[in-house]
């Protein structure tokens, strides 16, 4: 599977993981019992289902190498990589702010869009 996988979260939230050393979820993650993630193909469409609009994200790369992630079938029968524990900051090789355009859709960086 892929080696780098993505979280899309507030700002406010990985600045908090940032200075407690680790990432516990978002209010999703906290009540499904995981955290969610998606691939690089799949963090664009993550992005406009579920934070259209929204302002003050962050999308954070992880190396998952480390990792016990357990792939799951989700949107259309897509596997996704769910993480059944805190993640430590220390995985994370990147975070970018995702810049909200007009039309409500994020712009992602050319890392993660090829």
């Amino acid at each position: 599977m892929d080696r780098y996988i993505y979280k899309i979260l507030p700002e406010s939230l990985w600045q908090d993981a940032v200075s407690k050393g680790e990432f516990a979820g978002a209010g999703i993650d906290l009540q499904d019992g995981y955290i969610h993630f998606s691939t690089a193909a799949q963090a664009q469409e993550t992005a406009r289902l579920h934070f259209t609009n929204q302002t003050g994200l962050v999308l954070v790369e992880v190396d998952c190498t480390e990792l016990e992630i357990i792939w799951e079938p989700s949107r259309g029968g897509q596997l996704f990589p769910h993480l059944y524990d805190k993640l430590a900051v220390r995985h994370v090789t990147n975070s970018w702010p995702l810049a909200l355009g007009d039309d409500g859709v994020h712009s992602f960086p050319e890392a993660v869009t090829g």
